[in-house]
């Protein structure tokens, strides 16, 4: 069959995008805008005019996505979420496969009704301070989390956009929507054989890249770029604040160095029984960016190479001191600063930019003094260095700033920084009710609207709302984005959210993305090029079983979503896969179907779903990781979803 014109154009067009994904030189969601834009301006090729063009920000799918982000973001508020890591905690303590279990058995199911990425974020502290508590290599467990996120996913119409856009595709097709539980039954086989893997192949094959509590300093290699230097006399530093060592320019700075801490040393007279008054050596501690100015005697905790440090010493006469290593010990004494390490989620708005472009030292008072990315650590030139979705950052910070970076939805922390199992659950339980306390008003202040186990009476509230939308959407013939959009009305009026936080909830870089590739779909279909590959999947499968072409049509969605993620393969390979139905005289919907499963089963690469890549750089995996893991699970689970599918639907 000759391809037309408009199809060349339109594959030149898919071409391009897909290339421009893989690489990122900008933003996913820039690119579906530039695809967009492309389609309307070529109208007389690609068929699809600039009120089409747009209308996938008024599709029920993206509508509906939307809606999602803020009714879950309503649990996570309220500490529902975080109430469930809480009891995560408690039931798992002191058991290694009773934590690999009930963490992967309970994020399956619950993403099954929430947007998965809260659900990830909680419990990647939680888990990492369980692991480290029993002694086990966090990796063993973040790896199968965000696995067991996508497998839950789906169990309903709303567990992913992905099953949302192929909705919309079989819309488009037969002239009818999937029903709310539709995927659900095949959605409980795929979840039940994927926890089945995970739990035992896929344990054993999931690598324990990262020892269990380690030191993070040792961890990040970080104690051959950690000195102490100290301040004489006669030092042009004395009098200054370390920050004006770098916005003086009379003090020439020049050096791929951060001053971490001052540590003063003094006589205080303490009170002794016996004694009577008696003077004791103390050392005060400050963090770079406190103010504190700096006075002769002095040691500065400084960060860079061995070489850097000398010119400094040199430079400004200061006088090496002889220590062999600095620990984290060192850096977190007698003042607010804290280590903690932090993963970048792709909603961040540290993505894309570099540490002094975000002016992290200067608002927050943090420090970025390593970089994880995947299995390679970077622990210099990191002020300029662009900051990627999922990279772990090993920041010298305060509680506060972090605390808000976290709030902003910057920054996901990595693990609690306790010793302990009990301080763990605390710290889970702490973050349960934490929303529910800021949400209680005067009527509550005894306590009156506390529900016993952590959470206030908005946390029941909450999820009531959530499947009072579900169950009217599957119950009634009112429309899933009207009932969603509905609960989002009740989680604003009953005080579950305020409208600030509504706005805030939603990854509108998602929503532009998913608007933008929308259009792509509908010019493959107009111009004939979704017929095309269509007729070539069926001149490959043909001889075959019509269950083969399924198949087929599964992994081709699988290796894609791998790559060019599982949004814009649903978008480009769904007209592909209803043709291929039409050319061998099968039903459309089980067609769908595999690609709307396979789609979902982007295992093999970091980047192919964000809960993969938010477990990346804390479980210190390397590429290679994900497929040696997910490769056995696709190959599974094309054969129980191709199954299954045909055995329930039909081909």
């Amino acid at each position: 069959m000759a391809l037309p014109t408009g199809a060349l154009v339109v594959f030149a067009l898919v071409g391009v995008a897909v290339v421009l994904f893989v690489l990122e030189p900008v933003p996913p969601d820039i690119t579906a805008i530039g695809v967009l834009v492309s389609l309307a301006v070529l109208e007389p090729l690609t068929q699809v005019p600039a009120t089409e063009a747009i209308a996938g920000f008024a599709s029920p799918a993206v509508v509906t996505i939307v809606a999602m982000y803020i009714l879950s973001s309503g649990l996570e508020r309220t500490g529902v979420v975080g109430w469930l890591g809480g009891r995560l905690a408690r039931f798992t303590r002191g058991s290694e496969r009773r934590l690999l279990g009930a963490t992967t058995a309970s994020t399956g199911v619950f993403a099954g009704l929430v947007n998965n990425t809260p659900v990830v974020a909680v419990f990647v502290p939680v888990v990492t301070g369980l692991a480290d508590d029993i002694h086990v290599s966090p990796s063993k467990f973040l790896l199968p989390l965000s696995f067991a996120a996508m497998l839950g996913g789906t169990l309903t119409l709303v567990g992913s956009s992905i099953n949302l856009l192929a909705s919309d595709v079989l819309r488009e097709a037969v002239g009818r929507p999937l029903g709310m539980f539709e995927i659900t039954p095949v959605g409980v086989v795929v979840l039940v054989a994927g926890l089945a893997y995970l739990l035992t192949v896929g344990y054993r094959l999931t690598p324990a890249r990262r020892a269990p509590r380690a030191d993070v300093v040792e961890s990040y290699g970080l104690g051959r770029r950690l000195a102490q230097v100290r301040v004489r006399e006669g030092s042009p530093l004395v009098g200054r604040t370390p920050t004006e060592l770098y916005l003086d320019e009379t003090l020439g700075f020049d050096f791929d160095l951060d001053v971490l801490q001052v540590d003063r040393r003094r006589e205080r007279v303490v009170e002794d029984n016996e004694e009577g008054l008696r003077s004791r050596t103390v050392t005060d501690s400050y963090i770079a960016g406190s103010g504190q100015r700096v006075a002769a005697g002095d040691v500065l905790t400084v960060r860079a190479s061995r070489q850097e440090v000398n010119r400094f010493a040199e430079a400004y006469d200061l006088r090496q001191l002889p220590r062999e290593r600095v620990e984290s010990e060192d850096l977190e004494g007698a003042h607010p600063g804290i280590l903690t390490e932090v993963v970048v989620p792709p909603s961040s708005g540290l993505v894309g930019t570099t540490p002094t472009e975000a002016r992290l030292a200067e608002r927050f008072r943090t420090q970025v003094l390593a970089l994880r990315r995947g299995g390679t650590v970077t622990t210099a030139d990191l002020a300029d260095r662009p900051i990627e979705t999922g990279d772990t950052l090993l920041l010298r910070t305060t509680e506060p700033s972090v605390d808000f970076l976290r709030e902003e939805g910057d920054v996901i922390p990595v693990s609690d920084r306790s010793d302990a199992a009990a301080d763990t659950i605390a710290d889970a339980d702490r973050a349960a009710g934490l929303a529910a306390d800021l949400d209680a008003g005067p009527g509550d202040a005894d306590g009156s609207s506390d529900t016993g186990d952590g959470v206030g009476l908005r946390a029941p509230l909450s999820v009531g709302i959530l499947l009072g939308a579900v169950l009217l959407a599957a119950a009634t013939p009112l429309a899933i984005p009207v009932t969603a959009l509905g609960g989002v009305v009740a989680m604003v009026v009953t005080g579950c959210l305020n409208a600030n936080e509504a706005y805030d909830a939603v990854s509108w870089n998602v929503v532009f993305l998913l608007a933008g590739i929308l259009p792509l779909g509908v010019a493959l279909q107009r111009t004939g090029g979704a017929a095309v590959l269509g007729e070539a999947i069926g001149g490959l499968t043909g001889g075959l079983p019509p269950v083969a072409a399924l198949g087929a049509v599964y992994l081709l969605a699988a290796g894609a979503a791998s790559v060019v993620t599982p949004v814009a393969t649903v978008v480009l390979l769904g007209p592909v896969a209803v043709d291929t139905a039409a050319t061998i005289g099968a039903s459309a919907l089980p067609f769908v179907l595999s690609v709307l499963f396979g789609a979902s089963a982007a295992y093999i690469s970091p980047i192919g779903y964000q809960t993969n890549l938010m477990v990346y750089g804390p479980g210190g995996y390397r590429f290679t990781d994900y497929t040696r893991v997910g490769l056995p699970l696709v190959a599974l689970l094309a054969v129980v979803s191709t199954a299954t599918i045909a055995l329930l639907y039909g081909v």
